[in-house]
């Protein structure tokens, strides 16, 4: 299962109609209801910037990111995600939504924080840039006491 567009090429990248109607389409035929388009130019990049477009119902795991320096910023482009943020045993402490064309429409999230979002309108268009190079061994810490994501 395709989970992402492959990496942008080439030294200027600008937002063009057609990725933005390609990425909806591909977060609607997803069974994950979610399909990220890479705007970093190689997966080793140490700044990864992406473009994630999702749907409601998509299952966000709770997660952190538990390498220094680690810091997640997210800013809603089209849509609304509600955004929590957790204690070590999985209550939650904060809970606010972010939506687009607002003041609220923009989180950034330090290392080691507990966080997760639900998706709340259809179409929904995040902008997230953090920490590379990505390795999956290393970026995110799933918490042991959330449910896995089965897809």
């Amino acid at each position: 299962m395709k989970l992402a567009f492959d990496n942008i090429q080439g030294p200027v990248y600008q937002l063009t109609q057609t990725d933005w109607q390609d990425g909806l389409q591909a977060s609607r035929e997803s069974p994950r209801g979610r399909f990220i388009l890479p705007i970093h130019r190689r997966q080793d990049a140490l700044v990864q910037r992406m473009l994630n477009f999702m749907q409601p119902g998509t299952y966000v795991r709770p997660h952190r990111h538990p390498r220094p320096g680690a810091v997640e910023s997210i800013a809603v482009l089209k849509g609304a995600i509600r955004f929590r943020i957790f204690d070590d045993r999985g209550k939650v402490t904060r809970e606010f939504d972010l939506k687009a064309g607002t003041p609220h429409s923009v989180v950034d999230i330090e290392p080691h924080v507990w966080h997760a979002f639900d998706v709340l309108e259809p179409d929904t268009i995040l902008f997230e840039t953090k920490m590379g190079p990505y390795d999956v061994n290393l970026d995110k810490e799933f918490a042991s006491w959330s449910e896995e994501e089965r897809y």
